[in-house]
């Protein structure tokens, strides 16, 4: 069964940054492209941040576009969303979801249904 567990949310001061990191194990021997969300108490998911199986592909959500950077080391089946001059707005719960298609369209990267597999999301509060 494959899991996806998100780490490296916290409290910080607007201005820091963070480092969230998405450890996948299960089914590692697939190939799988990588999506980051964010949610916040009665609002949806919203994406974040993509990246392709081998890197290639990678794409942001508007919302943090110039202060984020999504990585992957598929040697250790961990994805990384680098997140610099956080602000109180992009205080959220942050998941990582995993799509397993084998030839997933990339117009799909910020679609909530085209990842089969969520974490249980790491809780990003900035304080202002």
């Amino acid at each position: 069964q494959v899991q996806l567990v998100e780490s490296g949310g916290g409290l910080v001061q607007a201005g820091e940054s963070l480092k969230l990191s998405c450890v996948i194990s299960g089914r590692t021997r697939s190939s799988y492209a990588i999506g980051w969300f964010r949610q916040t108490p009665g609002t949806e998911r919203e994406f974040v941040a993509y990246i392709s199986w081998g890197g290639g592909n990678i794409y942001y959500g508007n919302s943090m576009k110039g202060r984020i950077t999504i990585s992957r080391d598929n040697a250790k089946n961990t994805a990384y969303l680098q997140m610099n001059s956080l602000k109180p707005e992009d205080s959220a719960v942050y998941y990582c979801a995993a799509d397993f298609r084998p030839f997933p369209p990339y117009s799909d990267y910020a679609a909530r249904g085209a990842y089969s597999v969520w974490g249980q999301g790491t809780q990003v509060t900035v304080s202002s």
